[in-house]
Parts: structure tokens; C-alpha cells; sequence
């Protein structure tokens, strides 16, 4: 009976350990699983989230998606890897329908004149599975240099549409007023910080 009692919770645990290993993810960080070609974003899958301070109170966030762009990238010339992303700042949206509007006016990001932003890669350093990705960004009419930190996420074969996927986070903080956008500085703080989650379908 003691013999009995002191297996039991191996019998109980048999049929779970039977079960098949949960599968694993499409997507996974092994650089092995990129291949050389021109990408274009998965604008479902990619956000930007900005954040900034509000009168020394709190920080509020913001999103931009349906974000449109291309890859180009060879794994054996990572360096020459180019990007070239377009954000549709008119559609930025936030927690608060008035925030949002008010967003839009002139006061911040004018979307009647200026309805996108745009940043296009000049350099890339590669060191491991991440990278600083050097580029222009020009909003509101003005193009001034930004630099990304990123990280390489995953590689694989998207399952819903069978495409080779590639996913990076990246992050900078930039200075609005660099771009123009003054107002309330410094009572709504001048840097804002930005985060990226992108996915790259491969062309084609």
C-alpha cells in the first residue's frame, strides 16, 4: 500500500507527460533563418508608441499605425541593409478623442499640411542580434538625423499567409522642437520617446 501511495503522483503525471510538446512559434531569433530580398511592411502588425511628459504630472502615449515601407537586406551585407518607412501621422490616435484632435491641429502635428512622416536608413552597425540603424526623419517639413536601437525578434514563415516574416523592436527619444513642433515646450516635455515593434513580409 506505501509502495502504492508513493507512485501515485507519477501515475497521476503520466498522461500529462505523454502529451506532445506545445509547437513551437513561427518566428524565432536565428539570423540563419533570414534570406536576401526587398520586404515590405506588415502595416497590421506594426506600431509606433510615443510617449511624453504632460506638466511634470504624468506621461501620456500615443500611437501611429497603418504604417506602410520596405526592407532590403542581404544577410551576408547586413551593413548595406536598407530601410525606408512611412508613418500616417494623421492618423495618430490616443485614449481621448479631444487629445487626438487637438494633435492634429497646428499646435502639434498640422495634418492638414503634413500628413506623414517619413525615415529612410543611411547606415547600419550590426552587432549580434542587435543593431543601430542611422537614418533622416522628416516630419513637418523638416528632415533632421535619428538613430534606432534595435533588436532582430524572430525569422520564419508567417503561418496564415506562408510568407518569410521578419520582426525588429526598436526605440529612440527625439526632441519635437527639433521638428518644429514648439508649443508647450517645456510644459509638455520636448522629448518624446519612441517605440517601434515592426514586421517585414518578404516581396513577392
Amino acid at each position: 500500500m506505501r509502495r502504492y501511495l508513493l507512485a501515485l503522483p507519477l501515475l497521476m503525471a503520466a498522461p500529462l507527460l505523454a502529451q506532445e510538446a506545445p509547437p513551437s512559434l513561427p518566428g524565432v531569433a536565428d539570423a540563419s533563418r533570414v534570406t536576401a530580398g526587398n520586404y515590405q511592411v506588415d502595416a497590421s502588425h506594426t506600431q509606433v508608441n510615443w510617449q511624453v511628459n504632460h506638466f511634470g504630472f504624468n506621461d501620456y502615449f500615443g500611437l501611429f499605425g497603418d504604417i506602410t515601407g520596405t526592407l532590403d537586406i542581404d544577410p551576408a551585407n547586413l551593413g548595406a541593409a536598407k530601410v525606408d518607412i512611412t508613418i500616417p501621422i494623421a492618423s495618430v490616435a490616443t485614449s481621448s478623442a479631444g487629445l487626438t484632435k487637438h494633435l492634429q491641429t497646428p499646435d502639434f502635428f498640422d495634418v492638414a499640411k503634413f500628413a506623414t512622416a517619413r525615415f529612410v536608413s543611411t547606415g547600419v552597425t550590426v552587432d549580434g542580434q542587435r543593431a543601430m540603424i542611422k537614418g533622416d526623419l522628416t516630419m513637418l517639413g523638416v528632415t533632421k538625423p535619428v538613430e534606432l536601437e534595435t533588436r532582430f525578434e524572430g525569422a520564419g514563415a508567417n503561418p496564415m499567409n506562408k510568407k518569410a516574416t521578419i520582426g525588429f523592436h526598436a526605440s529612440t527619444t527625439i526632441k519635437r522642437s527639433d521638428w518644429g513642433m514648439t508649443k508647450y515646450v517645456p510644459m509638455v516635455g520636448d522629448d518624446v520617446k519612441l517605440r517601434i515593434s515592426v514586421a517585414f513580409e518578404k516581396a513577392g
